[in-house]
């Protein structure tokens, strides 16, 4: 056990630096058109930006949605675009997978003395993409300024917490996913469905979706823990499915054990894969 703590630590950062060499080339072609990537990265701030303008409107005519405010439904959608953003900026290039399989040139990267994952996650990195987590962080500042919350330790702690453990989360959807274009090379649409249709669900109060649905967000595909569950402890609402109190703390422990399964998931991909000349 004592020999295997090394080793994992040695194989993380190698992982970390075959990224970080993939992005920073990335980051560099894109630095050297500043115009282009200040254009594009407001273009996708706004672009994110309606979809809670969406929300701003509905507000226009109702003063409540699912028996939340705005602020309160503002706090979900941050948390949620936050997390998700992150996500999306680090490990988003993952949907490419099903393309490099199609036209071979995974192959390439196999063959590289880096990891693959890592190859993988950091093709193309798009900085543009920090225009989605700049919006959703000023859409939960905004938030945070609005709600009437007495804060205590647990949750001033749990706020960070929530929103780095939701990254965790859509990062193992976004390797899942991939994983599974291994078996199904063109599936990055239903990648999409669970990654950029999750966040887009979590934005939402529980309140207004049916308990089944409710039910497969939180025990098979844990996205109900991104958002929904620590906001309820933060705001003092009732617990979706009457979960207990506790469950709010836990997004770590999920966000741990998504990341792990989506790993074994990643890894039988891989060794399933044959390669485009057998």
């Amino acid at each position: 056990m004592a020999e295997a703590v090394p080793g994992a630590l040695a194989r993380l950062a190698g992982w970390v630096r075959a990224y970080r060499l993939v992005a920073g080339m990335w980051v560099r072609s894109t630095m050297a058109y500043r115009a282009s990537f200040v254009m594009t990265t407001f273009g996708n701030f706004a672009a994110t930006f309606f979809d809670f303008l969406t929300i701003m409107l509905m507000f226009s005519r109702v003063e409540t949605l699912g028996g939340y405010s705005l602020p309160e439904v503002a706090f979900l959608y941050g948390l949620s675009a936050t997390s998700f953003g992150l996500a999306d900026l680090v490990i988003g290039s993952m949907d490419r997978l099903g393309r490099r399989v199609r036209d071979g040139t995974l192959d390439t990267l196999l063959v590289r003395p880096a990891p693959v994952l890592a190859q993988v996650a950091a093709d193309r990195f798009a900085l543009r993409r920090l225009g989605r987590v700049t919006q959703g962080a000023l859409v939960l500042g905004w938030s945070l300024s609005r709600l009437d919350v007495a804060w205590t330790w647990p949750k001033l702690l749990l706020m960070p917490v929530t929103v780095v453990s939701g990254f965790g989360i859509f990062a193992a959807v976004f390797v899942a996913g991939a994983a599974f274009q291994f078996l199904a090379q063109d599936a990055s649409e239903v990648q999409n469905a669970f990654t950029y249709g999750g966040t887009t669900l979590l934005q939402y109060p529980p309140t207004v979706f049916g308990k089944e649905l409710v039910r497969g967000v939180t025990f098979v595909l844990p996205l109900a823990f991104v958002n929904w569950l620590p906001a309820c402890y933060v705001l003092g609402r009732p617990y979706p499915l009457d979960l207990p109190a506790w469950t709010a703390f836990t997004p770590p422990l999920v966000a741990a054990g998504c990341c792990a399964l989506a790993g074994l998931a990643w890894r039988a991909g891989l060794r399933s894969y044959r390669g485009t000349g057998s």
